[in-house]
Formats: structure tokens, C-alpha cells, sequence
């Protein structure tokens, strides 16, 4: 399942982000995001919509789900794994295959719904806690790293991408939306990703979750993304896949409740799913 979600920050924030983006700040190439921190204050918040609850200023309903509040849309921004393409099963089987080697679990090889549960979506840094709160930080973090180190070698001959992408690609493109990628995936892993997928020349900006002081569920990551983009948050949404996703701002292999309750306008299966 994927999920879509609109992104709404309170008039008070001390970000303010302009209607329009000029022509000269346009890219022909993928930029990556790098600030000294993104410093934001507590209260930034991104809206909980979905199609089983209604929101006070946007309300949905499982029968019809509205975008319209948002008109004119003017940015799109993506989640990256999963979202993109459906890069969990090789997330799962790099995570087993290593987990399996320490031991791990008795040695007894993790299930796809303990990766849904406790692994998916979530970032590195708090899955060393997580997977391994018995080592020193600098040990667990080695092992990550190799982690994601063997699934960019799996990644890189599996991947395809989610269906209907590269119409709805071609479709932002036509109608001149703003674009951005906003992931917790490390920066080998995210440009490994969007070069497979022939997306290089289509994001006009990546923000890491690594570049921000805090990762998602909060919703630092999407506030740069905008900054730069120089667009309005009541004027843009974002898909996303997991429920960490969703409450910062499609969900392939997550329930659609789980999504739904997170706070997604609506729940979609893949980019040729009606609904969208």
C-alpha cells in the first residue's frame, strides 16, 4: 500500500516559503540537500488526514477523498524506498541474511512480519538500539553500514519501479509541478536508487534525514525540501510507505489501517491505482 498525505505547517512558523519559484532556480540534475542543521522548533508539525478520520480544516471521508484544498498544487515530494520502488523485500532479505550470521534471534531467520514490525521505515541509528542494544554504537553502526552496503548489491540487479511511476512522473512534468525527494536512506542508497530508476534528472532536490536534526516521524526532512523548492506547504503533497512516513508528512507491504490511521489522505496500491 501507498499512502498520500497533504503537508500543512502552522502560520506561526518561523519558515516562510515563498507562492512562486523563479525559472533560473530550476535544475536540469539531481541536487542533494546539505545544511549545517536544520534547526526547527518543536511545534512544527505536518496534519494527521486520512480517509477514516476528519481533520478540523480538511476533512476526508472513506467514500471520497479531496485533494482540493490544496489547489493550485504546485509540489510533489516522494519518499524514496518503497515508495518509488518497492525496495523492502530486498531491505528483509539483506537484514535476515545478516542477522542470521550473528545469531541473531537464536540464529533462527527473522520473519517478513518482525522486518514490517520492528525494522521497516525506521532509521539506522535507532535500529541499533533496536537489533542491537548489546553492542557499542561504533560495532552496531559497522554493521549497518554492511547492511546497506549488501543491499545495494541486491538492489542493483532487482529493482524495478512501482507501477504506473513513470506515467505519473511524466505527468508532474508536463504541468511544470516542483519536485523532491525526502528519505531517511543513506546518500549511496538513494542515488544507487533514483540513477536505477532513470530519475537523476527529475528530483530538482534530495533531502537526507541524516542532514536534519531530527528524522521522521517529525517532519524536519520536508521543511528544507520546501525551503529550497520555495513553495508553500498548503500547496503540497507527498507520498509515502511507512507509518513514520506518513506522520511526518503509498505504503507498499504496510496495512492500509496502519496507514490510514497514521494520518494518510488515502491509501493506494500503486500509481495506476484509481483512486489517485
Amino acid at each position: 500500500m501507498l499512502s498520500l498525505s497533504s503537508l500543512h505547517l502552522p502560520h506561526h512558523h518561523h519558515l516562510l516559503f515563498s507562492e512562486h519559484l523563479s525559472h533560473t532556480h530550476l535544475q536540469k540534475t539531481t541536487a542533494f540537500y546539505t545544511p549545517n542543521r536544520c534547526d526547527l522548533p518543536t511545534t512544527s508539525q505536518l496534519p494527521r488526514i486520512s480517509s477514516t478520520t476528519s481533520s478540523n480544516s480538511y476533512p476526508t471521508s472513506r467514500s471520497k477523498s479531496s485533494l482540493a484544498f490544496l489547489t493550485p498544487v504546485q509540489a510533489i515530494l516522494f519518499d524514496i524506498d518503497g515508495t518509488l520502488c518497492d525496495s523492502d523485500p530486498t531491505h528483509y532479505n539483506a537484514f535476515r541474511e545478516m542477522l542470521q550470521e550473528i545469531g541473531f534471534n537464536g540464529g533462527v531467520p527473522i520473519t517478513e512480519e518482525f522486518f514490517i514490525k520492528n525494522i521497516s521505515g525506521k532509521h539506522n541509528e535507532e535500529l541499533c538500539g533496536v537489533l542491537l542494544p548489546n553492542w557499542d554504537l561504533q560495532r552496531a553502526r559497522k554493521f549497518m553500514d554492511d547492511k546497506e552496503a549488501l543491499f545495494r548489491r541486491l538492489a542493483s540487479e532487482q529493482l524495478e519501479p512501482v507501477k504506473g511511476l513513470n506515467k505519473l512522473c511524466k505527468w508532474i512534468e508536463e504541468r511544470g509541478l516542483k519536485r523532491a525527494a525526502v528519505t531517511n536512506a543513506q546518500r549511496s542508497n538513494a542515488e544507487l536508487l533514483i540513477s536505477a530508476l532513470g530519475l537523476s534528472d527529475f528530483f530538482e532536490v534530495v533531502v537526507l534525514a541524516n542532514d536534519c536534526e531530527r528524522q521522521k516521524p517529525f517532519p524536519d526532512p520536508y521543511l528544507p525540501a520546501l525551503q529550497v523548492l520555495e513553495v508553500s506547504p498548503k500547496h503540497s503533497f507527498c507520498f509515502g510507505r511507512t507509518v513514520s512516513g506518513v506522520k511526518a508528512g503509498m505504503g507498499l507491504r504496510n496495512p492500509e489501517k496502519s496507514l490510514a490511521d497514521a494520518g494518510a489522505s488515502f491509501v493506494i496500491n500503486d500509481f495506476n491505482d484509481p483512486k489517485l
